[in-house]
């Protein structure tokens, strides 16, 4: 009951409920160890088209495949979250320059990318990423998750396909 409450029942992947848990303990090691907390907010560019044009059973395969490539694409010590529909959140914690928040961005870009194959179908889709930064935005799990989300937005206008840092302006 407890994997139930605190995981996607489409992904497996830990849900809102758990991420917040685990945001809230990143950001207080990152206060003690001195290190950063990145949130990724990633939205499927364009999916509502693969549930309208293939259906929603290829959709929520789709779904799965996307969990695995952007779980494969991390450590084993991030958490890769769904929070329903398209959206996902990748937490890294315990993070020392904010490079690694670009790269790592570069490398779900890349991975979501290839054409998933699905029912014999090749199914094309990209991300919008919006990356947060801990402590250079907050201390606050609530307000990462705003900013971050916010920042995905902003990818979306800028074009799809690509990743943008939260900033005030």
């Amino acid at each position: 009951m407890s994997h139930q409450a605190q995981h996607d029942f489409l992904t497996s992947l830990p849900n809102r409920l758990l991420l917040t848990d685990r945001l809230t303990q990143a950001i207080a090691l990152s206060r003690r160890h001195g290190k950063k907390v990145v949130l990724l907010f990633l939205d499927l560019d364009l999916f509502k088209r693969v549930n309208d044009s293939l259906g929603h059973v290829t959709g929520d395969k789709l779904l799965q495949s996307v969990a695995q490539r952007l779980t494969a694409c991390v450590r084993t010590s991030d958490t890769v979250c769904r929070l329903g529909g398209d959206e996902f959140v990748v937490l890294l914690s315990e993070i020392e320059h904010v490079d690694a928040a670009a790269i790592c961005a570069e490398k779900l870009l890349a991975a979501v990318a290839v054409p998933h194959l699905i029912g014999g179908n090749e199914v094309h889709v990209t991300l919008s990423i919006g990356i947060n930064v801990c402590p250079d935005d907050g201390w606050d799990a609530e307000a990462m998750l705003k900013n971050a989300d916010t920042a995905m937005y902003h990818a979306k206008k800028m074009g799809r396909n690509n990743y943008q840092f939260f900033t005030q302006s």
